[in-house]
């Protein structure tokens, strides 16, 4: 049995489906004032100037701050089914599908949310390793991540979970700099949906 680490946005899909489910569940006023709030933050990312981890911890303090947890759970669940099929890459399906045929562990490593990637991955007999966010006893969601951002940390919560020496062979497919540390675990590595090594 081998293992296949797997990026999410932009490597299974198309676009960012972090940034599309944020507008889906921003409020108008959120909306309104994501042109001042979150803006410059977003060109400085774009420039190169802001790391992706600190744009997404930004919205997400921004967006989910004071929100029940429940609602934006039940968001997740109808995002991963009504959005995220027209958002998928046919080309990477089917390898996910090769990788199911042969009986390897595949596992989605995202800097994205547990509240659609779950249900979706679940669909797709996947594991998850990925930003969750946190919640107060009272139900309502804190703005942070459980545990902090996992994004920058792919590659060490992989080795937390899964003894690399267990597999006779380790995939890993990304398309970000954050996907590098990833990569470096595969013994067969693509990037950006072409392989290189």
């Amino acid at each position: 049995m081998d293992l296949a680490l797997i990026d999410f946005d932009h490597t299974v899909t198309t676009c960012d489906t972090y940034a599309r489910f944020l507008r889906r569940v921003a409020s108008p006023q959120q909306l309104a004032a994501a042109k001042w709030n979150v803006g410059p933050w977003l060109a400085g990312y774009r420039l190169g100037l802001v790391p992706a981890a600190t744009l997404r911890i930004r919205v997400t303090r921004l967006t989910f701050a004071g929100r029940e947890a429940q609602e934006m759970e039940a968001a997740g669940h109808r995002y991963a089914e009504e959005v995220l099929p027209g958002l998928l890459r046919p080309r990477m399906m089917d390898r996910i599908a090769w990788h199911r045929d042969r009986g390897d562990t595949l596992v989605v490593v995202s800097g994205s949310l547990d509240a659609y990637l779950q249900p979706w991955c679940a669909r797709h007999g996947l594991d998850l390793i990925c930003n969750r966010l946190e919640a107060s006893a009272d139900g309502l969601l804190s703005g942070r991540y459980l545990d902090g951002d996992r994004g920058r940390h792919k590659a060490a919560d992989i080795r937390a979970r899964y003894d690399l020496s267990a597999y006779g062979r380790v995939f890993a497919y990304g398309d970000s700099r954050e996907d590098r540390p990833m990569l470096a675990l595969a013994h067969e590595r693509w990037y950006r949906g072409r392989r290189i090594a």
